[in-house]
């Protein structure tokens, strides 16, 4: 951050500014991409001067990369941290399933960090590595919330943490895409997904049977 950036963001109006100033920028990530904010389009939304955006951030890239990590903290405080105050466990994993389908369907327009995962995928660069901490920081979020499950009793022991985090996401990712092409079914069809992975896994249910060998 700039100093111009730090005195403007010192003061509670500044700090307000600039709150309104990313939620915009956010909403409209959403829709064109964080490669599509700048700070003239920024400044049009809000009704402001390009000067007056440029005093909060300092540079376009200064943008983008707060608006990811505005979108990043909003995101942990409406899915994780409700969760947390729960028990550990069942309870808490289900607690951040329906936090995050709700956050989902809350945003129609899209997803900032899976448009981000690929507009930099192909990118290589500080901002790219940037994204990738940020979606690796989640997985691990989730990984662990499994693990607990685990030690709680509350699925099979042995059951690989990794495995269920990344089965768990990608039923979620696929509901960003599936509401696109499949709105009035999307969300029912997740949540039974994300039941009947998380009962396959489930303290009492059976193991799976072993793969046969070559």
């Amino acid at each position: 951050m700039t100093p111009s950036a730090a005195t403007a963001a010192a003061t509670p109006k500044g700090a307000s500014t600039r709150g309104m100033l990313l939620e915009r920028a956010c909403g409209m990530a959403a829709r064109i991409g964080l490669e599509g904010i700048s700070i003239g389009e920024l400044a049009s939304a809000a009704g402001m001067s390009k000067s007056g955006v440029f005093a909060h951030f300092g540079s376009r890239e200064d943008l983008v990369r707060q608006t990811l990590d505005w979108a990043a903290g909003q995101f942990i405080e409406e899915v994780m941290t409700p969760a947390l105050r729960l028990p550990r466990g069942m309870p808490r994993l289900q607690a951040i399933s329906n936090a995050w389908l709700a956050w989902i369907t809350a945003h129609p327009d899209g997803c900032v960090f899976l448009g981000a995962a690929m507009e930099y995928d192909g990118r290589p660069g500080p901002m790219r590595d940037h994204v990738a901490t940020l979606l690796e920081s989640w997985r691990a979020a989730l990984e662990r919330a499994v693990a607990l499950a685990v030690e709680q009793g509350h699925l099979r022991a042995g059951t690989d943490p990794a495995l269920v985090a990344f089965q768990f996401q990608a039923l979620m990712q696929g509901y960003h895409h599936a509401r696109m092409h499949h709105p009035q079914s999307a969300r029912g069809l997740t949540e039974r997904a994300v039941a009947d992975l998380f009962a396959r896994y489930a303290a009492d249910a059976p193991a799976p049977a072993a793969s046969p060998t070559a």
